[in-house]
C-alpha cells in the first residue's frame, strides 16, 4: 500500500518515524510538502466525461494520485507559503486562495482513507464540543467559561471560588519588533487581573478553574491503542502552570502511565464520538485521584513520546494507515477551507 503524507518542509521527525514504520511493513510513503505548492510542486486535475486524471509532480516524484495512493496521513498545511509576498497584494491573496481551493479539490476528490480528514480535524478542534461530549460520557471536566464579557469573568471567578487559569482555544505566537516568537501559554488569573480585562472586547478567551495537579498526562490515541505518559510539571517553576513552557527541559521526565480501564474506555468512546483515528488528549490527575479531561488535539504532537514507548506510536499510525489495525472509517474529504 502507498501512503501520501500531507506535511511541510519544516515538519519534525514524526514524518520520518512513520515513514520508516510504513516501509518496514512493506508499504511506501510519499511526502507532499504543502509549503512547496504551487511554487515547486505541480498538481493537475483533469475531468473529461468519466475520465479523471489527478497528477502530482515534483523534482523527485510523479504520481497519479487516483491510482498510486491508498491512504492519506494529514499532518500539517502550509499552502502558498513560498508565493512571493512582494507581488501585488491583491494578486498575492488571489494566488494563495486559488492554490488552497485547488489543493482542497484534489484532497476532496481522492476518496481514500484519511487519518484524519481535514474537515474532521478542524471540526473536532472545537474545545466547547469536546468538553460537552466528554461530560456526556462521564469524564470529569473543569468548570470552564468561554467569553469576551469582563463582567461574566468576574462573576465566574467569585462563583468558582478557586484560582483560575486563562488560555486560548488555538495555538499561536506573537512576534515582537525584532521578529522574535512569543508563544501564548496558559496563565494563572488572580483577583488583581480582574481589574484589567479590557482586551476581552477585541478577543474572547477561555477561563477555567485551576485543577490541583498530581501529574499531567499526555494520552496519545491511535485507532484503538492508547499510550498514556505522565509528567510532574511542578518540578519546574517555569512549567507548573503550563508544561509546554519547559517542554524541552521536561522531555526526559515523561514516564509511561497505567490508566484506569474505565478512563481509557471513556477516552476511546470520545474518539468514537468525534470520529477520529488519532488524538493527543491532555488529562490532569489530581491529588485525590480524579482524572480531569482538558482537551484532545486531533493533530497533536507525539514524537518525543514515541521513544518512551519503543516507537509503538509510529508503529500504530503505520498499521492504521496500511489497514493492518482497526480504523474508524471516514467519509470523502470535504475540505471546505484550507
Amino acid at each position: 500500500m502507498n501512503v501520501l503524507i500531507i506535511s511541510w518542509s519544516g515538519d519534525n521527525e514524526s514524518v520520518a518515524l512513520v515513514t520508516k514504520a510504513i516501509e518496514a511493513k512493506g508499504g511506501k510513503a510519499y511526502r507532499f510538502d504543502t509549503d512547496l505548492y504551487p511554487t515547486q510542486l505541480m498538481m493537475s486535475a483533469g475531468y473529461e466525461g468519466n475520465k479523471r486524471t489527478l497528477r502530482l509532480k515534483g523534482e523527485q516524484m510523479d504520481l497519479d494520485l487516483a491510482q498510486d495512493i491508498d491512504a492519506i496521513w494529514y499532518r500539517r498545511l502550509r499552502i502558498g507559503q513560498e508565493i512571493p509576498q512582494e507581488i501585488n497584494k491583491q494578486l498575492y491573496m488571489a494566488s494563495v486562495e486559488e492554490s488552497k481551493k485547488t489543493f482542497a479539490g484534489m484532497l476532496g476528490s481522492m476518496k481514500k482513507f484519511t487519518l484524519d480528514p481535514y474537515h474532521k480535524v478542524r471540526h473536532t478542534e472545537n474545545k466547547q464540543l469536546q468538553l460537552q461530549i466528554a461530560a456526556e460520557l462521564g469524564l470529569d471536566i473543569p468548570r470552564t467559561l468561554f467569553t469576551n464579557d469582563a463582567e461574566a469573568v468576574k462573576e465566574f471567578y467569585h462563583r468558582v471560588k478557586a484560582p483560575l487559569i486563562t488560555k486560548m482555544q488555538h495555538s499561536f505566537a506573537v512576534y515582537d519588533k525584532e521578529g522574535r516568537e512569543n508563544v501564548v501559554f496558559t496563565n494563572e488569573i488572580t483577583e488583581e487581573h480582574l481589574e484589567d480585562l479590557e482586551g476581552l472586547d477585541v478577543c474572547p478567551m477561555t477561563f477555567q478553574e485551576k485543577v490541583d495537579k498530581k501529574v499531567e498526562l499526555r494520552i496519545t490515541i491511535v485507532g484503538d491503542q492508547v499510550f498514556a505518559a505522565a509528567v510532574d510539571s511542578s518540578v519546574s517553576e517555569l512549567s507548573k502552570t503550563d508544561w509546554r513552557r519547559d517542554g524541552v527541559g521536561l522531555e526526559n521526565a515523561w514516564k509511561p502511565y497505567n490508566l484506569p480501564p474505565e478512563v481509557e474506555a471513556k477516552l476511546l468512546k470520545l474518539m468514537d464520538e468525534l470520529g477520529l483515528n488519532y488524538g493527543a488528549a491532555d488529562v490532569i490527575v489530581t491529588h485525590d485521584e480524579r482524572y480531569v479531561f482538558l482537551e484532545v488535539n486531533p493533530a497533536g504532537e507525539f514524537f518525543w513520546l514515541d521513544k518512551l514507548f519503543d516507537r509503538q506510536i509510529s508503529e500504530a499510525l503505520a498499521n492504521v494507515l496500511l489497514d493492518k489495525a482497526p480504523r474508524r472509517t471516514n467519509n470523502i474529504q470535504m475540505l471546505a477551507e484550507a
